[in-house]
């Protein structure tokens, strides 16, 4: 198989979808693998690293996508992007569907099947995919927070761990999964008082055996959460739902209770964000007020630390790479389930059904356009 990889062209998205190591493993299972010249760039790869891998380079994406038969990158799909992409094309990357119904039509239109990192799975129930960039996007928030929260970029003006003398800052992470774990994690290291918030009981009692003299954690009912959110300096947002949008769990109303130039970190704003007055930025204009409280909603906060991203997402995604490219995606998905469950689209039609429920489009199960093929 032809294995594309063109450079990402989503504003500030410095990370590639296939590192020179996977490049190396897919050439030396017999496939072919182009790369886009200087695509590798930023995240420190250059083409001579690609060429020694066994890869070629090839100028334009153009060419990548009118040549290879499986196109693996980060994000998803720019508009330019979709429109290269044809019928029998397999395109293996993050896709987040579910609040973007102008993608899910072009992906439709186009005939192509995709595989979205976000939603295969694994036996633990986990999210394998997902995980990496969930862990790198949960230990930056806290980062990108307290920057947030410095006066000269229109926060409170709070230091995260405080002085002795003076209060740390107070910080409320919603949601106990990978994201607001190491989010937990990072914060209290940097010295603040956090408190997780979540709905699962089991979760809440990991979090406590393990983590119990780091952070604090509460139930995350509504009168919890309200309560919480107007004694908090920074809020972070880590709530997912595989493959749907995410649940608003902060409404504009409750910004006036919130303390003035407080900080909301929206990790969830992939699928939609979990703040009701979220809305994506990019690292180049990364935060915007509303109601007195700021807003750090960049959608692709790993491709800050494009470097780590990048090793990090391609030691979990080459696995899954090379299985479709040995065996093609069909039998790929057949012998993998987990796999299976990444299928988003298939030749015009919606194959996952939290991104139909999301934008009202009928689904056909990927267990039956297997049986159809």
């Amino acid at each position: 198989m032809i294995i594309g990889c063109p450079k990402e062209i989503k504003p500030q998205e410095f990370r590639i979808g296939i590192t020179p190591n996977a490049a190396r493993e897919a050439v030396a299972h017999g496939h072919s693998v182009i790369i886009e010249k200087n695509g590798g760039i930023g995240a420190g790869f250059t083409d001579e690293d690609y060429v020694a891998a066994g890869a070629k380079i090839i100028d334009t994406a153009e060419e990548i996508f009118a040549t290879a038969g499986m196109i693996v990158k980060v994000k998803e799909p720019q508009p330019e992007e979709r429109k290269m992409l044809r019928e029998g094309q397999l395109l293996f990357t993050y896709l987040h569907l579910a609040p973007d119904l102008d993608q899910t039509n072009d992906l439709l239109e186009s005939g192509c099947t995709a595989i979205a990192y976000e939603t295969v799975t694994d036996n633990s129930g986990g999210l394998p995919l997902l995980a990496p960039m969930s862990e790198v996007a949960g230990r930056l928030a806290p980062q990108v927070g307290s920057w947030t929260l410095q006066k000269a970029n229109g926060g409170r003006g709070v230091l995260m761990g405080g002085v002795p003398g003076v209060s740390p800052a107070r910080v409320v992470v919603i949601g106990g999964g990978v994201v607001g774990t190491h989010a937990a994690r990072i914060a209290a290291g940097m010295g603040a008082d956090v408190t997780v918030l979540d709905r699962s009981l089991s979760r809440l009692r990991y979090l406590d055996d393990v983590f119990g003299r780091d952070f604090k954690n509460a139930y995350a009912s509504a009168g919890n959460t309200a309560e919480l959110v107007q004694q908090a300096d920074m809020v972070i947002g880590a709530v997912l739902v595989p493959g749907a949008a995410a649940p608003k769990l902060i409404s504009r109303a409750q910004l006036s209770d919130m303390k003035p130039a407080s900080v909301l970190v929206d990790v969830a704003i992939d699928q939609g964000g979990c703040f009701e007055t979220s809305h994506a930025t990019t690292h180049q204009d990364p935060i915007y007020e509303v109601d007195g409280i700021m807003h750090y909603c960049v959608a692709n906060m790993p491709g800050a630390v494009a470097r780590t991203s990048t090793l990090a997402l391609g030691n979990a995604t080459m696995p899954f790479m090379l299985a479709l490219a040995d065996k093609g995606w069909k039998q790929a998905c057949e012998d993998d389930p987990h796999l299976l469950n990444g299928l988003n689209v298939h030749a015009g039609q919606l194959t996952y059904y939290a991104v139909g429920k999301a934008l009202g489009i009928d689904v056909v199960s990927p267990s039956l356009v297997l049986k159809q093929l």
